[in-house]
């Protein structure tokens, strides 16, 4: 195997699914399952021990189930990406699983191509949801009850424009990164921003790797969160 491979933790109570993730995974080039779990206090070990780029857990384990072993996860030092995968298509655990900090949320029943996506996305830093999963975590917010996330104080609620042109000023937002900030919560994708905008997807994620730093938070769903929180989303 190569030093460079992209190495991988399951964590799931079946053993028939973490046998058929990992045929799955290692059928893509660079792609190394180093360990397995079969539930979430196991997952938490072999995170420790392993020091994988990407666990997958699944929510629904016995004993420290996923959202758990990924709230401990997160706590570690260096933690690796988390992508939590489920059967359930419930909004409950979505929130609970980007409060626990997983960076990506897929269904099971996702293609094997999708899988595999999934996992070189969460590695690579980006978070990870469906296009219409990423409405729900924008209504949700706009709604006042999205999920707490680093950087973000209290919860809820949508502030007045006045209050969203504060919180860019606060966390010293350029105008174009504030522009960046606005399309992200109206769902555009980096192509979609450049686009937009009218330069190169490179120049777009620096804007957004610069958002989230000057914002506090861990991938661009929490950003959304934070711009509709403060009122950002509709300021300008």
């Amino acid at each position: 195997m190569a030093a460079d491979d992209l190495t991988i933790v399951l964590a799931d109570d079946q053993d028939l699914v973490r046998a058929g993730f990992r045929v799955i995974l290692e059928s893509e080039p660079g792609f190394r399952v180093v360990g397995e779990a079969p539930d979430g206090a196991a997952a938490v070990e072999a995170v420790v021990a392993l020091r994988p780029d990407v666990v997958c857990l699944d929510v629904q384990m016995p004993g420290v189930d996923g959202l758990e072993a990924a709230r401990r996860i997160g706590a570690l030092a260096d933690p690796p990406a988390v992508l939590v995968l489920t059967t359930f298509d419930d909004d409950d655990a979505l929130f609970q699983a980007l409060e626990a900090g997983a960076s990506g949320f897929l269904l099971k029943n996702a293609s094997p191509e999708r899988l595999i996506d999934a996992v070189r996305t969460v590695a690579a830093g980006d978070a990870l949801l469906a296009p219409d999963v990423t409405r729900r975590v924008i209504s949700r917010a706009t709604a006042g009850h999205g999920p707490d996330c680093p950087g973000v104080d209290g919860g809820g609620g949508t502030a007045a424009p006045d209050t969203g042109a504060a919180a860019i000023v606060a966390a010293g937002l350029t105008e174009r990164e504030a522009e960046v900030l606005r399309l992200l919560a109206r769902g555009y994708s980096n192509a979609e921003i450049a686009r937009e905008l009218f330069v190169g997807e490179a120049t777009v994620k620096t804007h957004v790797s610069n958002v989230l730093q000057k914002t506090g938070v861990r991938d661009r769903i929490q950003a959304v969160v934070w711009a509709f929180e403060r009122g950002v989303a509709s300021a300008g």
